[in-house]
């Protein structure tokens, strides 16, 4: 018998594909492996899509999810709305930039100028597409769900007919990213560290806190084990 091969993954295309993306100011902090990205979009929570309303731009916050292995090139960041929402009938078939950050500190510095902060941050630029395909959009409906709380999907009721009508879905491809990242101490001049003052950083991270019931729970009904794991 002639024993398998597995082929190894194919490797990641690096970031910052085309100009738009290109990181120029604070080069050095410039993150060229897209694992990275993928990293810090399964971690943080909310997204800020911007897009051209009219004759002005919204920049909103929402919820997403990511499907790397998504039909989009690069993989695929999915959002989702009402469909009476303006800004997502203008996000269909145009250019949107979705941002996402993870603040990782307060940087204190010797001066007011050096102030900063520590962070990891996602730039993606793309046509943004409505998802109709049926089997898509249950599958980043659910996503998005698990990226909340992992496994909380499988434990829900389908979602209705009804309510997947007035819901409108979106899918940005990841192909075109950057990501761009700072860490440690303040960058202070000679000077300012010779005078004594004291410098350094507060880092910042992110915790979820004990599950809360709501007070309409019905009686005897435990904090389930997915919203338990959450927590931890």
């Amino acid at each position: 018998m002639t024993p398998r091969t597995t082929q190894p993954p194919a490797p990641l295309e690096p970031l910052e594909p085309s100009d738009r993306t290109r990181v120029r100011r604070g080069r050095n902090r410039a993150v060229a492996d897209r694992a990275e990205l993928h990293a810090l979009l399964r971690g943080a929570l909310i997204a800020h899509l911007g897009v051209t309303v009219g004759d002005h731009p919204v920049v909103l916050p929402t919820a997403y999810a990511i499907d790397v292995d998504g039909p989009d090139q690069g993989g695929t960041l999915y959002v989702h709305g009402s469909v009476a929402a303006r800004w997502l009938r203008e996000s269909a078939d145009a250019t949107v930039c979705v941002t996402v950050t993870e603040l990782d500190g307060l940087v204190a510095a010797r001066s007011a100028f050096h102030h900063s902060m520590n962070y990891r941050c996602a730039v993606v630029i793309g046509r943004a597409r409505t998802v109709e395909d049926p089997a898509e959009r249950r599958r980043a409906l659910d996503l998005i769900v698990d990226h909340m709380i992992p496994g909380r999907a499988a434990t829900l009721r389908p979602s209705t007919r009804k309510e997947l009508a007035a819901t409108a879905v979106l899918a940005v491809p990841l192909h075109e990213a950057s990501v761009k990242a700072r860490g440690g101490d303040p960058v202070d001049d000679p000077e300012d560290v010779e005078a004594g003052v004291w410098g350094g950083h507060l880092p910042v991270r992110q915790v979820v806190g004990a599950a809360v019931p709501a007070a309409d729970n019905l009686p005897g009904v435990g904090v389930p084990a997915d919203v338990r794991s959450r927590s931890l």
